[in-house]
């Protein structure tokens, strides 16, 4: 059992943090951001071509920090792989000993760094988690035996602002009916909607990590609000980012997401936190400081 499972099954308040690989084969500096997270997250969650952006993969990045001490949640899109190379690469995942999994159907390569790769999405992320399961049984999708098994806590993403949130809890309903037990939102910023959110959501059968990304800029704030489907930042944080004065937009950001932990925690409105730095993964002990974690 991971140490994320056993973590959440305790009914202690979980901390994962994000991970992407670089584009290439040098990945000292995230290997050092990760060694600052030791003893700080239960886990880390590291990002699969996110953004249909070519770099190194997860399998890899997991193996890395699994190595340095730090439990790894490797996540799996249905993008890039049919079903043959995802069962291939869990089975991989599990010779490494890596127990935590993540599906998702990924964003479309139009949207990436290689427009011309072709799709593929045999599978998508209810698919991906149906056969995670099934290998954890000991067969695979054809229910040929397995000389070992997969040992994976199954995790899917969710967001708390979509409109009309009944259609993200029809999807949630069926990743857990395919074996999801955890789940990351979107970033989230406005209080009221994850008190909505944890309402909608207490008798289900799963476990909330929110989705903290922490602001940098007004602009930024501004432009997920407009661009981001899901995210909305209250005008009264972009204020305030505004207020800190543009030399301080990033402390201020470190400080906010902090503050917003603490209010999650205190009033019990997820079951943990999923840290989303996006390029600043040094920046995540400096955040777990001002949530007094």
């Amino acid at each position: 059992m991971s140490k994320l499972q056993e973590v959440l099954e305790r009914g202690e308040f979980a901390v994962t943090a994000e991970m992407a690989p670089p584009k290439g084969t040098d990945l000292s500096h995230l290997l050092e951001c990760a060694k600052l997270c030791v003893g700080r997250v239960h886990a880390a969650n590291v990002t699969d071509f996110q953004s249909a952006v070519m770099r190194a993969t997860s399998l890899a990045t997991c193996k890395l920090l699994k190595d340095i001490g730090l439990e790894p949640v490797i996540q799996m899109t249905g993008r890039d792989r049919n079903r043959i190379a995802i069962e291939g690469e869990m089975l991989s995942a599990g010779v490494f000993g890596i127990e935590n999994l993540l599906a998702l159907t990924g964003d479309h390569t139009s949207v990436g760094d290689h427009p011309q790769a072709k799709p593929v999405f045999d599978l998508d992320s209810v698919s991906i988690l149906k056969t995670a399961s099934t290998l954890n049984s000991g067969v695979d999708s054809v229910g040929l035996e397995l000389k070992g098994k997969t040992n994976f806590f199954l995790g899917a993403c969710v967001t708390p602002e979509y409109d009309p949130i009944e259609v993200q809890l029809l999807k949630m309903q069926k990743k857990i009916n395919a074996g999801a037990k955890f789940f990351q939102t979107q970033a989230v910023y406005d209080i009221d909607h994850m008190r909505k959110f944890r309402e909608l959501t207490k008798d289900m059968d799963c476990k909330i990590l929110a989705g903290i990304v922490p602001l940098k800029s007004p602009g930024m704030a501004k432009f997920m609000t407009a661009n981001v489907p899901g995210i909305f930042v209250p005008d009264d944080q972009i204020e305030r980012l505004k207020a800190a004065g543009k030399g301080n937009y990033v402390q201020e950001g470190i400080k906010m997401a902090g503050e917003f932990i603490r209010q999650l925690k205190e009033e019990n409105l997820c079951d943990g936190v999923h840290i989303m730095a996006i390029g600043a993964e040094e920046n995540v002990p400096k955040i777990l400081d001002e949530a007094g974690l």
